[in-house]
C-alpha cells in the first residue's frame, strides 16, 4: 500500500489545460474518489497517477517515490477500466493470471493466487468459462479480480460501474466496498455520479474544468460545498444570489439581489465567504432542510408563499412554492402532514438560519 501526492500537477495537450495546479494528498489505504461532469479533468489525473500520461508541470509521488516519470508497467498499480478491457478468447482464470504470467511467476503461485482472487470475488466455479458467457457483473468481478491478483500498491477504478443497469450496480458497489476494506489498499474510483460517490468513499475531490474545487469527506462535501458549483453538482440545492449587509459576531445580514428580502444566517465555520467579499455570493439551502408551515410564526427567515407544483416519490414529497418572484424547492418526508399540502396552497416556508451557507459564485450559469 502507499500514500499518494499531487504536488502543484497540470497536465495541457496543447493549448488545452485539461488539470490546471493540482495538489491533492491520497492517504495509505483511503477510499478516495475524483467525481464531477464528463470532461472536467478527474480520468486525466487518474492516467497520470497511472503513467499512462506524464504531468505537464508538477510531480506525483507514491509514498516519498518520485513517481513522476515511471512509466506505468513499473508502478504496481492494477487499474480497472470503464469497458473491462478483458480478452474475449481467454477464459476468466486466464484473463486473471495473465498479469502474473507477465511478471515471470512460477506457475503453481499463479494458480494459487488466481484459485484466492476468484474465491475473494465469488468466481470460483466460473475458473474454465470464457469471460463472452459471463454476465456484465460477473466481467466486471473480472477485471477487478486481475487488477487485484498482482497484490498492487494502488488500486485505480476508472468509472467501472457505468454500463451496469441500477440493481447491478448497487451490488456492485457494495462488492467494490467489501474487497477494497479486506485487501486495505489504497483506492482511488473515478465517477460521476454523486450516489456512489457520497456511499462509497472516505474523501472526495470535486473537479470541474481541469480545477480542484473542494476535497472533504461525504458529509463535508454536502453539508459545507466550497462554492456554488460543488453545492448545484451534489445533489439538489437552492440558490439565491445576494449580497453581504452586515456581520455580527454570530449573524450573517444578506439581502436578496434584485428584491428587497433579507436574510439572517448563523455566521458559522462552514461558510465560505472570504474576507471583505460581499458580492459574487449565494446563499445555498438544501431542499430537505426548508420547513412549511401552513400559518405564520415568529422566527428568522419565515416567508409567505403559493404551492406551484407537488410530486409525490413515495417516502419523499416534493414540493416547488412560489415567494414573490423566487421559486424555492422543499423536500419533505412522507407523513400524514405532508400529505395535506396541495398544488394552490398559501404556506409559509422557513430557511433555519443554521442551515444556510453563504458561499461564492463561480458559475456563469446563474443570474
Amino acid at each position: 500500500m502507499a500514500s499518494i501526492k499531487l504536488e502543484n500537477v497540470q497536465k495541457a495537450f496543447g493549448k488545452v489545460i485539461a488539470v490546471d495546479h493540482l495538489d491533492l494528498e491520497i492517504n495509505d489505504g483511503e477510499f478516495f474518489t475524483f467525481l464531477g461532469p464528463s470532461g472536467c479533468g478527474k480520468t486525466t489525473t487518474l492516467r497520470m497517477v497511472a503513467g499512462f500520461y506524464y504531468p505537464t508541470k508538477g510531480v506525483v509521488r507514491f509514498g516519498e517515490r518520485d513517481m513522476t516519470r515511471v512509466p506505468p508497467e513499473k508502478r504496481n498499480t492494477g487499474m480497472v477500466f470503464q469497458n473491462y478491457a478483458l480478452f474475449p478468447h481467454m477464459t476468466v482464470f486466464e484473463n486473471v493470471a495473465f498479469g502474473l504470467k507477465v511478471r515471470k511467476i512460477p506457475a503453481n503461485e499463479v494458480k494459487s493466487r488466481v484459485q484466492d482472487v476468484l474465491q475473494k470475488v465469488r468466481l470460483e466455479t466460473y475458473s474454465d468459462r470464457q469471460v463472452s458467457q459471463l454476465s456484465g457483473g460477473q466481467q466486471q468481478r473480472v477485471a477487478l479480480a486481475r487488477a487485484l491478483v498482482i497484490e498492487p500498491e494502488i488500486l485505480l477504478l476508472d468509472e467501472p460501474l457505468s454500463n451496469l443497469d441500477a440493481k447491478l450496480r448497487d451490488e456492485m458497489r457494495s462488492e467494490i466496498l467489501r474487497l477494497q476494506k479486506e485487501y486495505k489498499i489504497t483506492t482511488i474510483y473515478v465517477t460521476h455520479d454523486q450516489a456512489e460517490a457520497l456511499s462509497m468513499s472516505d474523501r472526495i475531490a470535486v473537479f470541474n474544468f481541469g480545477v480542484c474545487h473542494q476535497v472533504g469527506t461525504p458529509t463535508e462535501i454536502y453539508n459545507a460545498p466550497s462554492n456554488d458549483f460543488v453545492a448545484s453538482f451534489i445533489g439538489e440545492i437552492n440558490l439565491l444570489p445576494v449580497k453581504v449587509d452586515k456581520i455580527d459576531q454570530d449573524k450573517v445580514h444578506v439581502s436578496l439581489l434584485n428584491e428587497s428580502k433579507k436574510f439572517v444566517v448563523h455566521n458559522q465555520p462552514f461558510n465560505f465567504v472570504p474576507e471583505g467579499k460581499k458580492e459574487g455570493l449565494s446563499l445555498s439551502i438544501r431542499p430537505e432542510a426548508i420547513k412549511v408551515l401552513d400559518k405564520h410564526v415568529e422566527a428568522a427567515n419565515v416567508f409567505k408563499g403559493k404551492i406551484t407544483e407537488v410530486e409525490f416519490f413515495g417516502s419523499v414529497i416534493n414540493l416547488n412554492v412560489n415567494v414573490g418572484e423566487l421559486q424555492i424547492q422543499v423536500n419533505l418526508l412522507n407523513d400524514n402532514r405532508s400529505n395535506s399540502f396541495k398544488k394552490g396552497a398559501d404556506v409559509y416556508v422557513q430557511l433555519p438560519p443554521d442551515h444556510i451557507r453563504i458561499i461564492p459564485m463561480v458559475r456563469d450559469d446563474v443570474s
